[in-house]
């Protein structure tokens, strides 16, 4: 591992895509930037599919991140909303996919333990462990929230072992 790491942490959504930018430094975790694509109800899947693929894509090229964390699948009982969800994580995957990056993924209940410490936690506690545990000023929106766990996770996992990543040929 580098001395100083960045990484995108991504919550994907269609509507709502979660981001952020951290740091570790010296086994201190920062947060560099956080953001939420937010996709009108009114722009097409596609429509939304670009502006997430755009958005990480040149959030990679400002911070030049050395891995992508991402939410994995999660289990749904409506089959067009994991198709959605599906397609939203395939913008996310093919932006990293482009520069190369690894791609880890954690599962939601996996993530919820590792900030909260019960894989049943709400989006509020969620929220308030995140902004307490990198020391925030301001507490973020739920899926800024979300992404900034997933990466948190990351940094904790890869404290004691690597993950499997998935790499470009």
């Amino acid at each position: 591992m580098d001395a100083d790491e960045i990484l995108l942490a991504v919550d994907p959504s269609l509507r709502g895509t979660g981001f952020a930018v951290l740091q570790r430094s010296a086994g201190k975790v920062r947060c560099l930037h956080f953001d939420v694509i937010k996709n009108s109800p009114k722009l097409t899947v596609p429509g939304c599919l670009l502006e997430i693929h755009t958005r990480l894509t040149d959030a990679i090229l400002r911070f030049q991140p050395g891995a992508i964390a991402i939410e994995s699948v999660i289990y749904v009982q409506s089959f067009p909303t994991a198709i959605t969800l599906g397609s939203a994580r395939g913008a996310v995957l093919l932006a990293a996919a482009q520069r190369g990056l690894p791609i880890h993924e954690y599962a939601p209940r996996r993530v919820k333990q590792a900030i909260v410490g019960t894989g049943a936690a709400q989006k509020t506690q969620v929220a308030f462990m995140v902004r307490t545990l990198l020391g925030l000023t301001v507490t973020p929106p739920p899926d800024a929230a979300d992404a900034i766990a997933v990466g948190f996770t990351h940094f904790q996992t890869t404290k004691f072992s690597a993950p499997a990543t998935l790499r470009r040929r």
